[in-house]
């Protein structure tokens, strides 16, 4: 076997537009093993694919993460899930939920897919013009089936049910903008004044939850309340749990996408989960509702006879939402939500798939948000239909999940805020041009030290870290590390060409800079 380095290997071109990625044969040939022994046990049956999409949840909450107990909410079911399989600790989403969201479903960076923000109230979408996952995955025959969290536009054309889902049951936005106004605590002017509650309920967003089928307006359910909101992950649970069920008689694989409403701020957990988190917080509270559900998904899969035969990825959209301090989670890392600093992009990832990737590891590599389409389209066996009229930032990483210590298939991880490139990562380094301020005149007006409330701070020669050694991005090691000049910049330089014509950069939601 010769001699890998993540910094000084080479990679090789997949095509004019894709990234670049390591080819590492032993690694390569495990998967294809693999891949073949299950065709042997199902035939021409793909595997299944759940993802689990939770909100907010930090890199350190887990107790597989050093979390759970020790942070005042145990989690022993994705701890179980994680001991079954694979737990990623350079796993890294985008600055903030809906662009994390977008860069999911379409294995593109928000420079490509136009979403670098999330909208609110209702501000349209959306995914008009992208190819997502859903519409891949249904293509190649599988039932796709959306529920809980959108947040990716309201508009017509970017609703679940027009980009590839056959169904979809959930909100279309995000949990404060349903309830925040609702709140006396919060909002005392609104709630207190009829005229602004007015104001409010006549403003033109979705106020309620909803279910649509592919092709169809979408139907109201019930408006969410703070009292609905509370049950809504329950409910949610419940009705994914429906649909396992009804997949096990079925004879074509599926793709449920199932994203959590918690644990975004403001968080109002279930009755039945009321004070029983050691920490008894509300927020802590939510992630022991939520480790429930991973537990009741799982064991759904169990009862039905399909854990065998699924792939499943629990992961969060971002790193904590720490200007909502104490309704926030926690990571050991630098910032928070609205940040490229690690703590406001790298998230946990636990991807198990039983008797496909052997329990128990751990491992460091790069995996990006990019590359879950690509990465799960290839374990289906339909790689050769990852869209090639566009840009894909993704990297298949089927061989990296697969094969036993197996090697990202990654060389660098590109952080972008908003327009602003702001940082690469190769290996333990990572070189820092523009990141937000998080200092005391960031954060002298908030509960904590959040990305949003921060300032644009430019770095004109640019910072090094290294993040084995400095985890918390707090001593640049650039003026004694200058070796590694192109490694680093010149990819900076290679990167951002990607971006010239045919390959524009596409503006949906953000601000024009």
């Amino acid at each position: 076997m010769t001699d890998f380095d993540p910094i000084a290997s080479a990679t090789t071109k997949v095509a004019d537009n894709r990234e670049p990625a390591f080819v590492h044969d032993a690694d390569r040939a495990e998967a294809v093993r693999r891949l073949e022994s299950f065709t042997d046990r199902h035939g021409t049956r793909r595997p299944n694919v759940l993802v689990i999409l939770m909100d907010d949840v930090g890199w350190g909450d887990f107790g597989c993460y050093g979390g759970g107990v020790a942070v005042g909410a145990p989690t022993p079911n994705i701890d179980a899930l994680a001991a079954r399989g694979l737990r990623l600790t350079s796993a890294y989403s985008e600055p903030s939920c809906t662009p994390s969201r977008a860069t999911m479903l379409t294995g593109r960076l928000p420079m490509r897919h136009g979403l670098q923000r999330p909208p609110m109230y209702g501000e349209g979408g959306g995914l008009e013009g992208e190819v997502t996952l859903a519409e891949l995955l249904s293509s190649g025959g599988y039932v796709t089936q959306a529920v809980g969290k959108w947040h990716l536009g309201e508009n017509q054309q970017s609703q679940p049910q027009h980009v590839g889902f056959d169904d979809f049951y959930g909100f279309l936005s995000v949990s404060d903008m349903y309830t925040e106004w609702r709140d006396p605590y919060f909002f005392p002017e609104i709630v207190y004044s009829r005229a602004r509650t007015d104001w409010v309920n006549n403003q033109p967003f979705n106020k309620s939850f909803v279910h649509a089928r592919r092709g169809e307006p979408l139907t109201e359910v019930e408006e969410v309340t703070i009292p609905v909101l509370s049950e809504l992950d329950q409910r949610w649970c419940a009705y994914s749990e429906d649909f396992l069920r009804r997949m096990a008689d079925g004879d074509r694989p599926w793709f449920l996408y199932h994203n959590t409403r918690g644990a975004h701020f403001d968080n109002y957990p279930h009755e039945s989960f009321l004070g029983t988190s050691p920490a008894r917080h509300p927020y802590k509270d939510t992630i022991i509702e939520l480790d429930t559900i991973v537990g009741r998904l799982v064991s759904t899969l169990a009862e039905t006879g399909q854990l065998d035969d699924t792939i499943i990825i629990v992961t969060s959209d971002n790193g904590p939402e720490m200007e909502t301090w104490p309704d926030a989670a926690y990571t050991p890392f630098r910032c928070a939500k609205g940040s490229t600093w690690e703590g406001g992009v790298r998230v946990p990832m636990v991807v198990a798939w039983p008797g496909m990737i052997d329990p128990g590891q751990v491992n460091d590599g790069i995996f990006d948000f990019n590359d879950i389409l690509p990465t799960v389209l290839g374990l289906a066996g339909l790689e050769g239909s990852v869209p090639d009229d566009r840009f894909i930032d993704g990297i298949d990483q089927s061989s990296f999940l697969l094969s036993p210590g197996g090697r990202s298939n990654r060389k660098y991880h590109y952080y972008w805020l908003g327009q602003a490139f702001s940082a690469l990562r190769c290996g333990e380094y990572k070189f820092v041009l523009n990141a937000v301020g998080d200092g005391p005149e960031a954060n002298a007006d908030v509960h904590g030290p959040g990305g949003f409330s921060g300032t644009l701070q430019k770095y004109p020669y640019g910072r090094l870290y290294n993040l084995y050694l400095d985890p918390k991005e707090t001593h640049s090691y650039m003026i004694r590390k200058l070796a590694y000049q192109e490694a680093l910049v010149g990819q900076l330089q290679r990167h951002v060409m990607t971006f010239a014509p045919p390959y524009e950069p596409k503006l949906v939601i953000g601000i024009n800079v």
